[in-house]
């Protein structure tokens, strides 16, 4: 923050002896860019918006109210009640405000200016240490919440998203919970989406892999010609299938497009490396997210040698669910009689 009060005189073209060089408010508005920057606080609009119109309320109330006491007290009101209605709400705003008031004849002779330089540019330059700063760590600043993409590029929400609760369920209870969050809606969504997953994990634990994967797995070996991967892909039906080595080992992925664009040439040309794979002993929750997003369709399940032993589909993982969801019924209305 001495930095930014340092560079905005310079950039003013002041001379660094004369005029408020630093306000102590641009201090606490560093600690929450460094120190929390995914704040709802923290946000370059409410950083610039609260600090620049806190300022210019402070300034206004020292102007008209003589009494210094009742002008601060007013000013710090008046900013709050703005900051809110203009969705910058910044905590050292109220500060910033304040300090108007109290700056003495440095700040009355700067009038209005004073929101402005060096408020105003000691906020944007802070903002943009925090964006370099940040990323150097590899957070994000502006905080923005990843939007789920649809691979298909419609405008149904994510398949994990339509289950459990609903966005208006979320709306509905912050309105009811009547407080103010220093946390998003967006961040709220995403951390309750987690909480979900790891309960449905702690709940079902115990079905591993190995005990509902498919054994009598096709497959298709990586220096077979295409043509023949092809039509042994046909006669099963299958549109996707594994690629082994001799040993067995898996090597990627092959689909009929691929196949079919490759004709003569072995299957190794035409494979996908990129394969998720798992062991018998992985729990099968920790394929829902991954075989719920929409992007995968399947996972392989391999020995300690990389060995092909399995196959797990979004089909077979469903049944596996709905099957859990039918004992758990039974037990529950067990339980009750």
């Amino acid at each position: 923050s001495a930095l930014a009060g340092v560079a905005a005189r310079l950039l003013a073209g002041g001379d660094l002896a004369l005029g408020p060089l630093l306000v102590g408010p641009i201090g606490a508005s560093a600690v929450l860019l460094f120190a929390v920057p995914a704040s709802p606080l923290a946000q370059p609009r409410a950083v610039l918006g609260g600090n620049i119109v806190s300022a210019l309320v402070g300034v206004a109330c020292a102007m008209v109210i003589p009494e210094p006491v009742v002008a601060a007290a007013v000013a710090v009101a008046l900013a709050i009640v703005l900051m809110l209605l203009l969705g910058c709400l910044h905590p050292p705003g109220g500060a910033m405000a304040l300090t108007a008031v109290i700056g003495g004849q440095a700040v009355s002779d700067l009038g209005f200016g004073f929101a402005l330089v060096p408020v105003g540019l000691c906020s944007l330059l802070l903002v943009l240490a925090a964006v370099g700063l940040n990323r150097l760590m590899g957070r994000s600043y502006p905080h923005r919440v990843p939007a789920a993409v649809s691979p298909h590029a419609t405008k149904d929400p994510a398949p994990q998203a339509r289950m459990g609760y609903t966005p208006a369920d979320l709306d509905q209870a912050l309105a009811q919970y009547g407080e103010l969050l220093d946390v998003s809606r967006e961040d709220l969504d995403a951390l309750f989406r987690q909480v979900e997953l790891q309960a449905h994990k702690r709940l079902h634990s115990a079905i591993l892999c190995g005990e509902v994967m498919s054994r009598d797995v096709i497959a298709v070996d990586a220096d077979q010609s295409a043509e023949s991967a092809l039509a042994f892909l046909r006669a099963h039906d299958l549109r996707t299938a594994p690629v082994i080595d001799a040993q067995r080992r898996v090597v990627g992925m092959v689909r009929r497009a691929e196949l079919l664009a490759a004709r003569q040439r072995p299957v190794e040309a035409a494979l996908d490396p990129f394969v998720h794979k798992v062991r018998e002993g992985t729990p099968i929750e920790a394929l829902l997210p991954l075989l719920s997003s929409g992007a995968v369709h399947e996972a392989l399940v391999v020995d300690e040698n990389r060995a092909l032993v399995g196959i797990i589909t979004q089909t077979d993982l469903l049944a596996v669910l709905y099957r859990a969801h039918i004992v758990e019924a039974v037990v529950a209305e067990r339980t009750a009689a």
